[in-house]
């Protein structure tokens, strides 16, 4: 099997998907694959239901998309300060991994949208990164090497890629947020490169 980055979202506006997109460009740009996947919605009923394939976007991640990558880079809205539920969900479904070490050594990165400058970016991707340290993973952030990072006026912190979509949800990724979203994709495939070549 080829290493592969997996790029694992969840949307519900477009604005995460779309910055996945551009993280997996980043990743691309590296030479190794980038894997984009994403979660399907929770529903309090248990008897719900989604389609096992959706209708639109990346395919449903599964729990093998997880244990093969080569390295993760995990995106959410932010729910009160925190990743949404259905990311969680799935994240939560992964103790299989933690136990039996898969994921241990590998490098990872977060990002978020917000419809806020304030709206809790920091403390979501701060948040999503705590899963990522107890399954022993390398947390990977942006260097302020990347002067976008002292430029935007817009989402950009050193914990991973962020964007303001404004109250509406209709503000674009803007040319700061994209280089950040493109920086992140980049640092975790050549991580993610170095440390599947044997030394």
């Amino acid at each position: 099997m080829s290493p592969y980055v997996l790029v694992l979202y969840y949307s519900r506006h477009g604005a995460t998907a779309e910055m996945a997109q551009l993280i997996a460009r980043g990743v691309e740009a590296t030479g190794i694959e980038a894997r984009l996947r994403c979660v399907p919605e929770v529903s309090p009923d248990t008897h719900a239901s989604q389609a096992e394939v959706p209708d639109s976007g990346a395919v449903f991640a599964t729990l093998d998309d997880l244990q093969h990558a080569s390295g993760l880079v995990l995106g959410s809205p932010t729910r009160f300060g925190n990743m949404a539920a259905p990311l969680k969900h799935f994240i939560d479904s992964s103790s299989s991994l933690w136990l039996s070490g898969a994921l241990v050594g590998k490098p990872a990165a977060v990002f978020t949208s917000t419809a806020s400058l304030h709206g809790g970016q920091e403390s979501t991707l701060l948040s999503m990164l705590l899963p990522l340290l107890h399954h022993g993973m390398l947390v990977c952030g942006l260097p302020y090497s990347e002067s976008a990072l002292l430029e935007t006026r817009g989402g950009g912190t050193p914990y991973g890629a962020s964007h303001f979509a404004g109250q509406d949800g209709k503000r674009a990724i803007d040319d700061h947020e994209k280089r950040l979203c493109r920086a992140l994709g980049e640092r975790v495939g050549r991580l993610a490169l170095q440390l599947e070549t044997p030394a």
